[in-house]
């Protein structure tokens, strides 16, 4: 008998069908199981799936199962952990963009969902300045947020700076790579990686046996900057991975930030350039990021919070509160699914609570009790 897990994989297995399509579906059916018995009329009849690709699904189906069958075996045997997309353990930022993968493979022990998350992200040939900017911002934010979560790309430069950084703080930090877990690209990273897993995750996308092909590591940037709430840029060229990944963000509505460098300097014309065209916010320290999303540093944190008569409040306005008082400080994403309420309705309360004076908001969507 197949396993739900089976189908979930399968699913990003069949012929034409991309996680936007692979969604359609899913909220189509109400359930994968469902894609792979409908047949090619009802399929046609999902938004965005015609006759000619209806047919390609049911063609495909056999061998999208067969393959993920394949996929469990090499999963259970080297302990990786696989997040479908409707699953709570998968990162709940990430999985507000539209083209999210349906599936993500995780090896490694970090709640992908809990903090603050923070891409780290720049050029392969990083410079003395750069290094130095790169180590300074992981030390100044790991220190002053112990809920911190770094994530890259475990390539040269800028990434493998965060991430050597962040092990050596042993701060939870995340690789996100262009290829699948059977292997590390590029090879010479394969030690750090595993210090990674430690405490932390290397994650991906794609099915055993995937190389690192170039197309990939577009693809693997959006993930990138969809799982976080802000990103990044140390260092880059006029052209490069990490402004595609700050292109990504943008589309996501995810803050940017950009070192500046001096007129002329090949390996900041593209920090410069994302800061003239407002595409990033120009910053001096890891102060600057704290300042701009509303985090409080944990040594300025107050102990002592209001005092609040329940009586006073909604049921809804109980959750919040209570939540809040826990946590001190939360995304309104982080709020809506803790308390299990729809953004709409969640993002009136917070007015509302905000206008009477029960809570503050910051910059980035974070919430707090005044």
């Amino acid at each position: 008998m197949k396993s739900s897990l089976q189908y979930n994989i399968a699913l990003t297995q069949l012929r034409g069908i991309g996680p936007i399509l692979a969604k359609n579906l899913l909220a189509h059916f109400g359930s994968v199981e469902a894609i792979f018995s409908e047949n090619a009329i009802a399929l046609s009849k999902t938004m965005g799936i015609g006759a000619v690709l209806a047919k390609e699904i049911v063609d495909s189906r056999q061998q999208a199962l067969d393959i993920a069958q394949k996929e469990l075996d090499f999963i259970q045997k080297h302990n990786i952990t696989p997040l479908f997309f409707t699953d709570k353990q998968y990162p709940f930022r990430l999985k507000e963009c539209i083209d999210a993968p349906m599936v993500l493979f995780s090896k490694g022990n970090v709640d992908l969902n809990s903090g603050k998350f923070v891409a780290v992200v720049g050029t392969r040939k990083i410079t003395h300045y750069g290094q130095k900017l790169c180590e300074e911002f992981v030390e100044q934010l790991a220190a002053n947020h112990p809920d911190i979560t770094f994530v890259s790309g475990l390539a040269y430069g800028v990434d493998i700076c965060a991430h050597k950084k962040s092990v050596e703080m042993n701060v939870p930090n995340v690789g996100v790579v262009a290829h699948s877990l059977d292997r590390i690209y590029p090879s010479a990273h394969c030690n750090v990686a595993k210090k990674i897993v430690e405490n932390g995750a290397i994650v991906s996308e794609y099915l055993s046996g995937t190389k690192p092909d170039a197309t990939n590591f577009v693809q693997r940037n959006r993930i990138i900057a969809g799982m976080c709430d802000a990103v990044l840029i140390v260092e880059s060229p006029k052209k490069g991975g990490a402004l595609i990944t700050a292109e990504f963000a943008n589309n996501y509505n995810r803050d940017v930030f950009a070192f500046p460098g001096r007129v002329g300097d090949v390996y900041s014309e593209g920090c410069n350039q994302l800061i003239i065209k407002n595409k990033a916010v120009l910053i001096q320290s890891a102060t600057d990021v704290e300042n701009f999303m509303g985090w409080e540093k944990d040594c300025e944190k107050t102990a002592i919070q209001p005092k609040i008569c329940f009586n006073e409040l909604s049921i809804d306005e109980q959750k919040v509160v209570t939540l809040l008082t826990k946590e001190k400080e939360l995304h309104i994403n982080t709020i809506a699914v803790r308390t299990s309420m729809p953004i709409s309705s969640l993002s009136s309360l917070l007015i509302e609570m905000e206008f009477r004076g029960l809570i503050r908001c910051f910059p980035g969507n974070k919430y707090q009790l005044t």
